[in-house]
């Protein structure tokens, strides 16, 4: 019997995408005002460039623009952007779902990983404490307890006080939150939700038990 849903966050409660469009419209607003750059533009060569690749957006902006930088302005505004309240909303299938488990008395949480500090906003921006029994962080016990470390879900057992078996985790993320089942019975599902990590590999080949298109579909695995 299944008495407790763990839920990813990014890709799976809340788009990934529209966090980092947030982040991109707030750090535009300090590139407008520093290089007296028109905001609309620098938001939109952001984009691209994250759509390009993920990995060094600022440094590549700047030199597209033939802006001298430090490491300490590229780490300036990194930091910025992991601080900003973002504009996120969960996904419309969040809520209801979410309040038909506790009416049927299933208990709720999260493990998510990402810096504390991001995901501390997220969450507050979600006002995810009224709507989930637990939440944890993962970054707060340190790197390298992200998923698949097995210590949130330890935890995260301890505190819903339920057994490994009676546990069902739903994510996205084939690189790190499936491969739990090779460790602990706990069941596993992959939510599709068209999020940034979709074409990741499989940790340990391990996947997940069952794969859905939207929370309506853990509807079977509950009941």
């Amino acid at each position: 019997m299944i008495k407790a849903v763990i839920f990813d966050l990014d890709d799976t409660l809340v788009s990934e995408r529209e966090y980092i469009i947030s982040g991109y419209c707030y750090i535009s607003e300090i590139i407008k005002d520093k290089f007296h750059l028109v905001k609309n533009q620098v938001f939109s060569e952001l984009m691209n460039l994250f759509e390009e690749s993920h990995e060094y957006v600022f440094n590549r902006f700047f030199d597209n623009h033939s802006i001298e930088y430090t490491e300490d302005m590229i780490n300036n505004l990194v930091s910025k952007f992991r601080n900003h309240f973002p504009n996120i909303h969960f996904y419309d299938d969040v809520i209801p779902f979410i309040t038909y488990l506790k009416t049927n008395g299933i208990k709720v949480g999260i493990i998510t990983d990402g810096y504390t500090n991001a995901q501390h906003q997220k969450l507050k921006s979600l006002n995810a404490d009224n709507y989930f029994d637990e939440i944890i962080l993962t970054d707060m016990y340190g790197r390298e307890y992200w998923k698949p470390h097995p210590k949130a879900f330890e935890i995260m057992k301890e505190r819903l006080e339920v057994e490994f078996d009676e546990m069902i985790f739903v994510g996205d993320n084939p690189e790190k939150d499936f491969f739990i089942s090779n460790i602990y019975p706990i069941k596993t599902v992959r939510i599709f939700r068209n999020g940034i990590h979709m074409d990741k590999d499989y940790f340990g080949n391990v996947k997940e038990n069952y794969h859905i298109d939207n929370l309506k579909g853990l509807f079977e695995l509950i009941l």
